[in-house]
């Protein structure tokens, strides 16, 4: 498979199918099982910024761990996420993120013991709705998200890093801190870096070093074991 070659497979939530692209950790071997992480786009779905995505993912998978970037529109049968019915399909959303995990650990070559999640945006939200109830996830990557409603009564979290730009107009950089306050009031590692003058998307020597900063993130808390 050519490094521009997507792999695109599938698995059923709510009776729906739901595409998966898959991006396998680079010089994995069959024999070996490496951690894995499920990426979560935002509310435009990969209609935009899909080359961004998969651009990312592919810079993950040669760090070492597979990346799976997941179409949890597909369950609600949208290409974007609709303002107006965001609410009503968060449920179902969250539902077909927790049926990807179970995907992802029977997956050949995935460690089920080294799950990860990155969020961006509407993406980050569902994670950490998510993460806070379902231990199989073992550390996160928060890109803007806003903080989902009763966050706050989070009582356990797995590793989380939060990256924010301070002028991000769309999910102000408030949800940033309010997160990071939970975090701190549970104990739980994390680390939040907020970019002086960017907005919702990352340029130039911010998204470098928030690329650098994942990579370090995820080869701490999803490392190969010895």
């Amino acid at each position: 498979m050519s490094p521009e070659t997507t792999d695109v497979e599938t698995f059923r939530s709510g009776g729906v199918p739901v595409s998966v692209e898959w991006f396998p950790a680079s010089r994995s071997l069959a024999t070996e099982r490496y951690p894995a992480v499920l990426m979560l786009h935002g509310a435009d779905g990969l209609t935009m910024r899909g080359g961004e995505y998969r651009a990312a993912a592919r810079a993950i998978a040669a760090g070492g761990c597979h990346v799976a970037l997941l179409h949890y529109l597909d369950r609600t049968r949208e290409r974007w996420a609709s303002l107006a019915t965001i609410q009503n399909n968060f449920r179902p959303w969250m539902d077909t993120l927790s049926d990807a995990i179970t995907w992802l650990q029977k997956h050949p070559g995935v460690d089920p013991q080294r799950i990860g999640l990155i969020g961006i945006s509407l993406g980050a939200a569902l994670s950490l709705a998510t993460a806070g109830h379902d231990n199989r996830i073992k550390a996160m990557v928060d890109y803007f998200g806003p903080m989902p409603p009763g966050f706050e009564r989070t009582t356990r979290f797995p590793p989380t890093l939060i990256l924010h730009g301070a002028a991000d107009p769309i999910v102000p950089v408030a949800n940033a801190y309010a997160v990071e306050t939970v975090l701190k009031n549970l104990g739980v590692p994390h680390e939040i870096m907020v970019y002086p003058g960017q907005g919702h998307v990352l340029y130039g020597e911010a998204q470098e070093d928030a690329e650098r900063r994942v990579t370090a993130f995820l080869e701490r808390y999803l490392k190969p074991q010895s």
